[in-house]
């Protein structure tokens, strides 16, 4: 096997990604892949990026339409986090956070964070990623209501198709069924309800409508559960991996005022929303809510080093700290120096550049303008976006919400393909395209996204009728 350490861009073409592709596919496994389908085409082997803009072993250039995977909020090539992690390396490349012991970066974002954060949670648990943050959420939970005595409030409630990570706790508290058949989960304590997916499940119901019936499903399932046996409600503000499922208008004022009444703690998973991507900080924000635990990641260091956490509200902390002894949680690398390093140096580019301010008032609508207007082709039953994240449903017959294609996800899959090889990264969730660009994708970087998804459609629409799969 070939050294391949210090190799230069000239040195990449068609012989280095076949011999990369074989080192992949004889000792990788790849997350949420079905290896059999990799290796008979082969990786994508990605090289360099900078800016939005990916570079792949062969020379191309692609538009990284999803911000790697939600997570490049400041874009590739920020050459200021590369030296805040190499300094603090230098300085402390590592020590845990346990045994009544801290450091400088873990201390300095736990500030920051209650700083931009809602302005009731002033605490955070820090963890690697999505997945650990809402393992913690099932673990505190928990935790918090035994120390409040009512022990029987063990359930929580999350919704059908969300995503809240791979763990098992994270894969129980998602409503994936693909993801719940192996590994016989979710584990016991968890019930799911309708999600607010107007497009694919809202029939006669106007949107609004649509919306109450959705959030009417939590109050449903509290009656049947019975409230002194649910500890919490966990959902997205938008639901991300999902395919991007924007609820109607009248949901989230609906789910509060079903919560208003109850003693039922709030879990907002922000680890795709939460950092800009709606246009606020948080979609907490946006969607005026109050969560009680508020789990984070992706965009806390726009992806350059892992590190995700939970935001926890003063109404928790003050219960966990104030009754509690030891809570026996946590992760080696919880608060790791220089990931903690990286995040606060994206946090300090986010305001001093006044990103999310920027997508707010000028990029977000405009990409939303020219995404949006790509309902009109005939492959698209519906375009939908708020702030930079969006989502296309690709149907046969336009028109007719009720008509599926005959093999779900082959289609969505198919187009997916066909961005890819027009220089545009888009994700397939079942039969719809989603988006969610780097923060800082320009006007002109736009308009190219936008030309090249219609471009994309064309392709699609135009192959599809060759397979008689259209009306």
């Amino acid at each position: 096997q070939p050294c391949l350490a210090g190799t230069s861009m000239n040195q990449y073409g068609h012989n280095f990604t076949k011999t990369i592709q074989r080192i992949d596919a004889a000792h990788h496994m790849h997350p949420f892949t079905d290896h059999k389908s990799l290796n008979a085409e082969g990786s994508r082997v990605i090289v360099s990026a900078e800016g939005c803009w990916l570079t792949d072993s062969d020379g191309n250039r692609i538009l990284d339409g999803m911000a790697g995977l939600w997570c490049m909020q400041v874009g590739y090539g920020r050459q200021s986090i590369t030296d805040a992690v190499a300094k603090q390396l230098a300085e402390l490349p590592y020590y845990n956070t346990f045994f009544k012991t801290t450091h400088v970066p873990a201390a300095r974002l736990a500030e920051k964070l209650a700083e931009v954060t809602p302005a009731h949670m002033n605490r955070a648990f820090f963890v690697n990623s999505g997945s650990e943050a809402n393992d913690t959420v099932f673990r505190m939970v928990r935790y918090y209501w035994d120390l409040m005595g009512k022990p029987d409030k063990k359930i929580i409630i999350g919704r059908n198709n969300a995503y809240h990570g791979s763990t098992v706790a994270g894969t129980s508290l998602g409503g994936m069924g693909a993801m719940h058949k192996q590994g016989d989960l979710p584990v016991p304590g968890v019930h799911h309800i309708m999600q607010p997916y107007w497009f694919g499940e809202g029939g006669d119901l106007s949107p609004a409508e649509f919306g109450i019936k959705a959030a009417r499903a939590l109050d449903e399932a509290i009656e049947q559960l019975g409230e002194d046996r649910i500890a919490a409600f966990i959902a997205e503000p938008i639901q991300g991996a999902g395919g991007v499922i924007i609820p109607p208008e009248t949901y989230w004022p609906e789910i509060k005022k079903v919560l208003a009444k109850r003693d039922i703690l709030l879990v907002v998973d922000e680890v795709i929303c939460g950092f800009g991507r709606l246009g606020t900080w948080f979609g907490s924000d946006y969607y005026d809510l109050k969560p009680d635990l508020m789990p984070i990641a992706k965009g806390l260091s726009s992806g350059y080093l892992p590190i995700g956490g939970v935001m926890v509200s003063d109404r928790v902390a003050d219960v966990v700290i104030g009754k509690g002894g030891e809570f026996y949680h946590g992760f080696t690398y919880s608060g790791h120096p220089a990931a903690c390093a990286a995040a606060l140096e994206n946090i300090r580019i986010l305001q001093e550049e006044a990103i999310v301010d920027k997508v707010r008032d000028e990029t977000a609508p405009y990409l939303q303008e020219g995404w949006l207007s790509l309902a009109d082709h005939p492959l698209v039953g519906e375009a939908r976006m708020v702030g930079m994240v969006g989502a296309l449903e690709l149907v046969p017959e336009k028109g007719n919400r009720a008509r599926k294609f005959p093999s779900v996800g082959e289609v969505g899959t198919l187009t997916r393909d066909m961005s890819f090889r027009n220089g545009l990264v888009m994700r397939a969730v079942r039969d719809s395209l989603i988006l969610s660009p780097p923060l800082v994708i320009s006007k002109s970087e736009i308009d190219e996204l936008v030309a090249r998804a219609r471009k994309t459609l064309d392709d699609s629409h135009a192959e599809l009728s060759k397979r008689g799969l259209l009306a």
